[in-house]
């Protein structure tokens, strides 16, 4: 019956030199049986080729490897056991380095509202979509600075503590016909205007949203408008038009429904047409 060659708590392989190397070796007989070739393996992990031989002897003992014949080895279903758990071990580990250790020292730009020295604490703010830091720590997000900004300047920003407060934005939809079925000639411009005043940013998607779009007189602050460019900007607090052709409108309903951002779709005909 194999024994374990380890104990312990997560990433317990790492912990023991002997259960690394043993690791990888396993990894690369399984990658390569059954023909084994020890000088490859002692290259590709970096020992010697003899010290291979010996943790090849110790494997099969511990019945982690069967030995078919000179050079050809294969991992037992113990030896593949012993793999899974430690590999689910490595990845846990990896997961809270990730999550826990890198995500913490991640650095985000913001715009600088005044001068703005490295290690400063900022008050963090969303404004028009947009992240500002400013000098002090008296909001209720705040950060350290990464670097130096004069006020207008770009700024990292890093340790992030509480949650800078704002609301997401909302989207108004208006459907344009297909050219096949009337295109642009069939919305009317005027509604379209009364919408774009109680919105921050007009996006178009579809050519006969562009043409629609123009017609109206409208300033076009998103061309070819994707679901990610129309998602992000509402969840950054604008509330945005969406001027988009009937085909697009399932796509961008979809996203915004899944970032739980408010939308309503509006049909204008042109009823002077």
């Amino acid at each position: 019956m194999a024994k374990d060659a380890t104990s312990g708590t997560s990433a317990s392989v790492l912990r023991n030199k002997r259960n690394a190397t043993q690791y990888q070796i396993l990894v690369q007989i399984a990658d390569r049986q059954p023909a084994v070739s020890q000088q490859e393996i002692a290259d590709v992990i970096g020992i010697t080729s003899q010290a291979v031989s010996n943790y090849l002897q110790d494997l099969v003992e511990r019945e982690y490897v069967r030995k078919l014949g000179r050079g050809r080895y294969e991992v037992t279903k113990e030896g593949v056991d012993w793999l899974i758990s430690h590999t689910t071990e490595l990845r846990e580990f990896v997961d809270h380095v990730s999550d826990d250790v890198v995500g913490q020292v991640d650095i985000d730009a913001a715009i600088a509202t005044g001068e703005i020295e490295e290690g400063e604490r900022v008050s963090l703010s969303m404004r028009d979509g947009i992240l500002h830091a400013t000098p002090g720590a008296a909001g209720s997000a705040t950060g350290v600075a990464a670097t130096d900004a004069e006020s207008g300047e770009d700024v990292g920003v890093t340790d992030f503590d509480g949650v800078v407060d704002y609301d997401y934005g909302a989207v108004t939809i208006v459907s344009v016909p297909r050219i096949e079925d009337g295109g642009s000639e069939m919305v009317d411009g005027d509604a379209i205007v009364a919408f774009a005043d109680d919105h921050d940013l007009v996006a178009v998607a579809g050519n006969e949203a562009i043409v629609a779009a123009r017609r109206a007189g409208l300033s076009i602050d998103i061309r070819f408008a994707s679901t990610d460019a129309v998602r992000e900007a509402a969840t950054k607090g604008l509330d945005v038009l969406l001027v988009a052709t009937a085909d697009r409108l399932s796509s961008h309903t979809d996203s915004l429904r899944d970032q739980n951002v408010s939308y309503e779709v509006r049909d204008v005909p042109d009823d002077g047409e």
